[in-house]
């Protein structure tokens, strides 16, 4: 058989066989498209699971009479113009493939309007050739694709889709993710003109909000909030801890610079970080935010552009295990013993009365020498102490929470956040030195050069190194730091072991402001204020609201009413 071109019909739907598998894939690829446009509200609507209709409307920048045309050709797009931008990809779409695949099979009809333009035009392609045919139409500002009979023209796709439920079912699981990738977009989704889902709006400080409904509350009112930057890397959500985490992996969403991810790596790196406190019968469950340079990232690894590269693979796994690792174990060892509450005055009355006069339950038949127990020489049961009125205002230069006291006489004041958790860190460092730091692996170990430091560590006896979580090891004529303390990891290593050497050279056993030190190297820089109500929780609950984390502001003095 002779060499020959493929007709541009045939191209296009072998592309749509690696893009479109389902009528999820449609619905992804043109919400990635409007999103893109700047768009912040899409209403989707499907009929019959979406084999029979998908249609999504935005409002977002449209599309100008002259480039509806190329907007249905292959490789056409307006998101990259250069090798440059392909290397540093900040948009979800850059192919410029998939309303060409799209149109190869299914009947697609492209309706949009700019704001700068007074006339709609729909487009529409035909024929073997796949030539694009226009007509005006009435329309606002935005853009509508409409898609019709996906897979009428290629039968053994069609054969392979489930029933209707099905792949509605993964529209709806679809819809979830992007939800909780845009809080700032409001979502409609119906399904033969039945409103199942809608998502307005919020804003970013209302994220949880958007969450609740998508995730259900019962991963938010247990969810710890993350927050963990390192070398231009940032990694920012929530996750539930063990005790939280669902049965089914149907609540894990990631998202890599705001496109959704399934990426092994990253899956390892979370299950690796609740160690052995979840079980086989529980998955991890989270939603988290990974930011990180366009240039640090490729995209362009899969068709569906579901998985993605790292260029420091190892380092980003690391730091994921590591934020998270950290976050549990913290709010673990924050966590209060139980969220029962006091029973009502009118319950503890009831209980008193039906106490038992006397301890004997034959009153009449008292032995001798023991006398009845009335309800008098009952210990008065404990009213409810009414609930503090003190609430958390704000956060000041992210370092400080606000609050009021109105029971205090200073009823405003600052909690300094940084003090409150370098003494919580430094009392479980305390504790855990009991039975010995335990140790991180170094990504990559640190070679001593310092001669002098190597000598003054060999003096030392390895039994109380190793307490301190720090191993080293001589590989030939080298010696390597292999492991440190956690809070270390991210430190200069020769400048940290500098000054745990002279710790240890002066002092048998390590002193407070040892411990002190090394809770200061983890401390974050900043605070949202779910993290500020975080540590006001533990101020109030373990450091007993001690005044010395308050600075008192002082109100001025205010004029006379005028009237």
């Amino acid at each position: 058989m002779p060499i020959k071109l493929l007709p541009i019909s045939l191209a296009n739907q072998i592309a749509a066989g690696e893009v479109i598998e389902r009528p999820a894939s449609v619905v992804k690829e043109l919400i990635e498209n409007s999103l893109d446009a700047g768009a912040d509200s899409l209403v989707i609507d499907i009929e019959k699971g979406g084999r029979r209709r998908i249609r999504i409307r935005d409002n977002g920048a449209g599309i100008v009479k002259d480039e509806l045309p190329l907007a249905l050709a292959r490789h056409a797009t307006s998101k990259i113009s250069s090798l440059a931008d392909l290397e540093a990809i900040q948009s979800l779409g850059f192919r410029g493939e998939a309303l060409a695949s799209i149109s190869s099979v299914a009947r697609l009809s492209l309706t949009s309007k700019p704001a700068s333009q007074s006339q709609a035009w729909r487009a529409w392609v035909e024929g073997r050739d796949m030539t694009a045919e226009l007509a005006p139409a009435s329309h606002p500002d935005g853009t509508t694709v409409d898609v019709e009979d996906l897979f009428f023209n290629t039968p053994a796709r069609r054969k392979f889709l489930r029933t209707d439920k099905t792949e509605f079912g993964h529209i709806d699981d679809l819809l979830k993710r992007i939800a909780l990738s845009r809080y700032d977009v409001r979502l409609v989704l119906n399904h033969n003109q039945k409103t199942v889902r809608n998502y307005p709006a919020v804003t970013k400080q209302n994220a949880l909000e958007r969450i609740a409904k998508v995730v259900g509350t019962g991963f938010t009112d247990c969810a710890r909030f993350i927050d963990a930057e390192h070398l231009g890397v940032r990694l920012w959500g929530w996750v539930a801890p063990p005790e939280g985490c669902r049965h089914q992996a149907d609540a894990q969403f990631f998202y890599v610079n705001g496109r959704m991810m399934r990426d092994r790596m990253l899956n390892h790196a979370i299950r690796q970080a609740y160690d052995d406190g979840l079980t086989d019968e529980r998955s991890a469950t989270y939603v988290l935010y990974l930011e990180l340079a366009p240039q640090d990232v490729d995209v362009n690894v899969h068709p569906a552009k579901h998985e993605v590269r790292f260029h420091q693979a190892r380092e980003i796994h690391d730091f994921v295990l590591q934020s998270i690792r950290q976050v549990l174990h913290q709010n673990a060892a924050a966590a209060p013993g139980h969220q029962y509450q006091a029973a009502s005055t009118n319950l503890q009355q009831q209980v008193a009365e039906l106490r038992p006069r006397s301890a004997n339950p034959l009153p009449g038949a008292v032995s001798v020498g023991t006398q009845p127990t009335t309800s008098a020489a009952q210990p008065a049961v404990k009213a409810p102490q009414p609930e503090s009125a003190a609430r958390l205002l704000s956060v000041v230069d992210q370092r400080f929470a606000l609050i009021h006291q109105p029971e205090q006489s200073t009823q405003l004041a600052l909690l300094h956040l940084q003090a409150i958790e370098r003494d919580y860190l430094a009392r479980q460092w305390q504790r855990q030195f009991q039975t010995g730091l335990s140790g991180q692996p170094l990504l990559t170990p640190v070679k001593i050069t310092d001669e002098a430091l190597l000598q003054r560590f060999k003096a030392i006896d390895n039994v109380r190194v190793a307490q301190l979580g720090i191993l080293l090891a001589q590989e030939g004529r080298q010696w390597l730091v292999k492991q440190v303390p956690s809070a270390l990891r991210h430190t200069n290593i020769t400048a940290s072991l500098t000054e745990v050497v002279s710790m240890l050279e002066h002092h048998q056993q390590p002193p407070d402001t040892f411990w002190d030190w090394l809770a200061s190297q983890q401390l974050s820089v900043s605070y949202s204020k779910v993290q500020a109500e975080h540590w006001w929780q533990v101020w109030q609950q373990q450091l007993q609201s001690a005044a010395d984390y308050l600075l008192t502001v002082a109100l001025p003095e205010l004029p006379e009413p005028l009237r």
